[in-house]
């Protein structure tokens, strides 16, 4: 199956001005607030982030998925301690929240933007055998990510020591997924 190659730059450059078109639907009387901060941190990480997800189609059909898939959380954790810690005060007014909802709709950089690269991924590795037949790759994919988030939420507001390392984290969040099949026992005689 053939799939359209993007250039890892030209798809970064991209995200950075969907970003900054998100920035003039955003921009509040005065420049240098939470809401500039945010987007200047997103503008930052979100590429690279995207990046990551993007370069896991690479590694389909090699290695362990569950292997693969560990720095996919690893980064998600950190990605997400970074960028929460920017949007919480970013948000305190509903209107900024109505606005920048508008500008994810605008600039495509909805939650699909992080999942669609990682459910992809499932899905190849699935039709090769790796995962199992019955896991619901877009599911799987929001459900990583959703534990990447949650980890971040917890270490920001409670403390790094509230709960396991990021990196048991990441071995959690991607063991619980329990994406790979099962060995099929011998049979006994």
């Amino acid at each position: 199956m053939a799939t359209s190659h993007v250039d890892p730059h030209q798809r970064s450059q991209d995200t950075r001005r969907r970003i900054l078109e998100m920035a003039v639907s955003l921009r509040e009387d005065r420049t240098g607030g939470p809401v500039d901060h945010f987007l200047a941190l997103l503008q930052d990480r979100l590429p690279l982030w995207l990046s990551i997800l993007h370069d896991l189609a690479h590694s389909t059909g090699k290695g362990c998925v569950s292997d693969n898939l560990l720095p996919i959380a690893r980064a998600g954790i950190d990605y997400y301690i970074d960028v929460q810690s920017a949007a919480l005060p970013a948000f305190t007014s509903p209107n900024v929240t109505v606005r920048f909802r508008q500008a994810i709709k605008d600039t495509g950089l909805g939650p699909y933007t992080e999942t669609a690269p990682l459910a992809a991924y499932l899905a190849a590795e699935q039709r090769l055998g790796r995962v199992r037949s019955d896991v619901d790759p877009d599911a799987s994919a929001r459900l990583l990510i959703a534990g990447c988030f949650h980890r971040a939420y917890i270490e920001m507001f409670v403390g790094a020591d509230a709960s396991p390392s990021r990196e048991a984290s990441a071995r959690e969040i991607v063991r619980e997924l329990r994406l790979e099949p099962v060995p099929a026992t011998p049979a006994v005689a």
